[in-house]
């Protein structure tokens, strides 16, 4: 037992040691690296040391580089401007010299020219003197005072100045004609070359187009009863022929036309039709085509820019798309008036919205819902003083035709441009046997007369001329042969716009050399 006591004593002590032991070695070992870590520590940063150094020197001599460039600029640009101050002060010191030296030049010649005033002056003194005296022997001579000469003197220019102002007169007068007469013309070609419109061609009837000839039967209906009512509802003759996938609308009426034309479309693509439907169909057609007028009208007016016009007005304005004159559209007709008046009142000067109010609703009396027995511009005249237009508008619209009597300057111009807009070619249209009777009976009726050679029909009818014999007309005959015809012409025939005619009178003299 004592034993193992003193063994494990013994162990123990070992262990004990041991560890003191290796303790102590491992210390030392520490100690050792410590001791190499910290002189490579001191390595590096002796290092560091040296490149830090280093790069503060690079950076120094850097800078120092910048700032002597620097300063070598800076003194440079110092230099320059020295020597500009330097060379303005030469300048400056040259023009103070000359300065001096105008001055000098100044101050002799204002002591010239006084002397110069004194010396007329003094000369000025002795003509008075010398006038006066001659004025006293004139008077002495010729027994009249110079107020008397004076008052003689005036009258003989007065009357001198009249005649020459008369014929002033007169020439003012006939070159403000000649200028006037060339202004008018420049200010309607400029105006009718401004204003570029497509003419639309109204017929008195619509061609409906369908898909196969078996509709037609379906429209026609059991003994006709679907044709009659449609015929019935809308008051257009539906014409059903052997040609083929069309159907004849035929009516003088576009608005009846343009219903029954939606109406038999909305049928043929429904599929269902018979006299019921029929009615039911035209009636909503009738208010879209209502509906589509308003719009129409809305649509002109703020095209226009006008502003405040009565919504009955603005329907009937709408309305215009469906109406026509000798072919012509009378709606696009009043736009293109519009615009021909807005621009020939603005280049006289005048009220340009007025001027297109005017011409816009000009041909208002040929589309109300009643038409009475009276003339289309007065009637057009009481629809606006209606709605409340303004006179000036009222007085444009009723006088345009010369029914009522002009009182504004925009009467003049709202016929003018109606003329315009209704008589040049292409504007309109006639039948073409009408329109080739018509050229002929204007040739014949011009050739009628005593003294006429020949005729000819030009400008599409608008001018006529007419060649006379100089040996049996004179110059007075010719003036009065074209008074004549022209009265004629307007007395016995119909034609839209205005017919020119032109008496041609020429002498010939021919010889032949042989």
């Amino acid at each position: 037992m004592d034993n193992n006591i003193l063994t494990l004593v013994l162990a123990l002590g070992g262990l004990v040691t041991g560890a003191i032991v290796t303790y102590l070695v491992n210390q030392a070992i520490l100690r050792r690296k410590s001791t190499n870590i910290v002189k490579e520590a001191e390595a590096e940063a002796e290092v560091l040391k040296k490149d830090k150094i280093l790069q503060a020197k690079e950076k120094f001599l850097q800078l120092k580089s910048e700032h002597e460039k620097y300063i070598n600029e800076k003194n440079q640009r110092i230099q320059s401007s020295e020597n500009t101050l330097k060379q303005r002060e030469g300048s400056i010191s040259q023009k103070l010299e000359e300065i001096q030296r105008k001055n000098k030049d100044v101050d002799t010649i204002r002591e010239n020219l006084t002397q110069q005033v004194e010396i007329i002056e003094r000369r000025k003194e002795e003509l008075d003197k010398s006038h006066q005296q001659q004025v006293e022997h004139l008077e002495t001579i010729s027994g009249l005072s110079a107020d008397d000469a004076k008052q003689q003197l005036i009258e003989s220019l007065k009357e001198d100045a009249k005649t020459a102002a008369m014929a002033s007169i007169n020439e003012i007068i006939d070159e403000a004609k000649m200028t006037a007469n060339g202004e008018a013309k420049k200010i309607v070609v400029e105006t009718i070359q401004r204003v570029a419109t497509e003419t639309a061609i109204e017929n008195s009837v619509t061609v409906f187009n369908i898909d196969n000839d078996e509709i037609k039967g379906r429209i026609i209906g059991r003994e006709g009863r679907n044709i009659r009512a449609l015929e019935a509802a809308t008051g257009i003759e539906i014409i059903v022929d052997d040609t083929p996938e069309a159907i004849i609308l035929s009516g003088f009426d576009p608005v009846r036309r343009e219903i029954a034309r939606l109406a038999l479309h909305q049928l043929v693509t429904d599929g269902r039709i018979h006299p019921a439907r029929i009615e039911e169909i035209v009636n909503k057609t009738r208010k879209q085509i209502e509906e589509e007028i308003i719009e129409v009208g809305k649509r002109t007016v703020i095209d226009l820019g006008i502003h405040g016009i009565h919504p009955e007005l603005i329907r009937l304005v709408g309305k215009m798309k469906y109406r026509s004159s000798y072919g012509q559209n009378l709606l696009q007709h009043s736009r293109e008036v519009a615009n021909l008046c807005a621009i020939m009142a603005t280049e006289l000067g005048l009220n340009a919205k007025l001027a297109k109010r005017a011409g816009l609703l000009h041909d208002l009396g040929k589309v109300p819902d009643d038409e009475p027995e009276i003339p289309h511009a007065v009637l057009g005249m009481k629809l606006a003083e209606k709605y409340n237009e303004k006179s000036e508008v009222s007085n444009a619209i009723g006088s345009h035709h010369d029914e009522v009597e002009m009182t504004t300057l925009l009467a003049p111009i709202v016929q003018v441009c109606d003329a315009i807009s209704g008589a040049r070619p292409g504007a309109r249209r006639e039948i073409v046997e009408s329109y080739i009777k018509r050229l002929k009976e204007l040739e014949a009726l011009a050739l009628s007369y005593p003294g006429v050679s020949k005729t000819y029909a030009i400008q599409a009818g608008r001018e006529l001329r007419v060649i006379v014999g100089s040996e049996k007309i004179s110059d007075k005959e010719a003036e009065s042969l074209s008074f004549d015809i022209a009265k004629k012409i307007q007395d016995e025939m119909t034609y839209p716009g205005q017919v020119k005619i032109t008496v041609i009178r020429e002498t010939r003299a021919v010889s032949y050399a042989k």
